[in-house]
Formats: C-alpha cells, sequence, structure tokens
C-alpha cells in the first residue's frame, strides 16, 4: 500500500479546501454533498451525535449561520492506497476565546468521488 501518493493526496486536500470553504459560509448543499449519503455515515459533533446522513442533513439545514469562520492549523491529510484517507485540524473561533477545536475526518473514494464517511468535532480548553 502506498502511503500519501502524491495524486490522491492532491486529490483529498482538494477536496478538504472545499468542505472547508463550505463550512465557513453556510454552504449546505456543498456540505451535504461532501459526506456520503448513506445511513452508515457517521458525524460526532460538540453538541450532538449524528448517525445517518438524514440525520446529518437535518442538522446542517437547522444550524445557524453565524459565527463558522475559523483559523486552521496542524491540518495532517494523510492517504492509504488509493481510496482512503484521514484529515486531522486543529481550529480556533473568535465566537469561542480560550478554546481549541479538533475535527477529524475518515474520507474514502466512491465512484462519484471523495466522500466523508466519518467526522468527529470538539472543543477543548486551549491550554498555551
Amino acid at each position: 500500500m502506498v502511503i500519501d501518493d502524491f495524486a490522491v493526496k492532491a486529490e483529498v486536500e482538494a477536496a478538504f479546501r472545499a468542505y472547508e470553504t463550505a463550512l465557513t459560509t453556510n454552504d449546505v448543499p456543498t456540505l451535504e454533498a461532501l459526506f456520503r449519503d448513506d445511513p452508515l455515515t457517521i458525524r460526532y459533533g460538540i453538541g450532538e451525535n449524528l448517525y445517518g446522513m438524514d440525520a446529518i442533513r437535518a442538522f446542517r439545514r437547522a444550524r445557524s449561520p453565524v459565527g463558522l469562520e475559523r483559523t486552521l492549523e496542524q491540518t495532517q491529510i494523510t492517504t492509504y492506497g488509493r481510496d482512503a484517507a484521514t484529515a486531522m485540524t486543529l481550529f480556533t473561533r473568535a465566537s469561542a476565546p480560550g478554546k481549541i477545536g479538533r475535527q477529524s475526518q475518515t474520507w474514502m473514494r466512491f465512484p462519484e468521488g471523495w466522500r466523508v464517511v466519518a467526522a468527529h468535532v470538539s472543543l477543548i480548553i486551549d491550554a498555551e
């Protein structure tokens, strides 16, 4: 298995950037399209546990578009073979002073493209 094949990593990095832009601009259709439309897709959020794309879709559509801007730090994307990847990042938001966010995503390649199949977002007190 090739880890971090240049071309595969570039594809996942592009998908990750598209996700980040959609997230911070509240582009709900793009956010929904980048998650696998499947009952097995999971998103654990800061205040919610979402099982299946229907639950993720309902959350996205009800979420306030205010205060979504953030700054990413220490983003690490790793690919495993041609069809699997993880994307990990830390983030800060002006709306959450003194806290640091953590986001992890598992991406898989499907015929329709790269999709998130599992995600986890959490906030902790920034020890620095």
